[in-house]
């Protein structure tokens, strides 16, 4: 089999705060912006990598999503508890600093974890754990 990552979904709540973070902060390639029914769906993904992406989408955008359930969804998201991504950089310290810089929330500082890799992570407007691995 020939089977490749193509896409991943993140929620969020303030499309703009998103759009800013992932690309103006990540640097990532803006390659979708849709609207649709006052939503708004973006697509970013990393510069030199075209088949790989993020849809940053409405968090309860699903129809057969109850009210409850669009609050339990909220409420998690809040907390930062609801959608989580790994990525990874050859040079952490440096990510890390140009991050930080940016004004992203810093959840934790470059740090050798117990298991063996080396990591550090942020979150995002809508709360979304966002943590960077170092590559070796």
């Amino acid at each position: 089999m020939d089977i490749t990552i193509h896409q991943t979904y993140l929620p969020q709540n303030d499309p703009d705060a998103a759009l800013a973070f992932y690309r103006d902060t990540l640097g990532f390639e803006v390659r979708n912006d849709v609207g649709y029914d006052g939503m708004r769906w973006i697509t970013v993904g990393p510069a030199g990598q075209p088949g790989t992406s993020i849809v940053l989408h409405p968090p309860a955008a699903d129809p057969g999503t109850t009210d409850d359930e669009r609050r339990v969804i909220t409420e998690m998201m809040a907390k930062g508890t609801y959608a989580a991504i790994n990525l990874a950089t050859r040079d952490l310290d440096g990510t890390f600093e140009k991050l930080q810089a940016g004004d992203a929330e810093v959840v934790q500082e470059p740090t050798e974890q117990p298991y063996g890799i080396r990591d550090c992570a942020f979150r995002d407007p809508a709360g979304n754990m966002i943590r960077i691995q170092e590559l070796r």
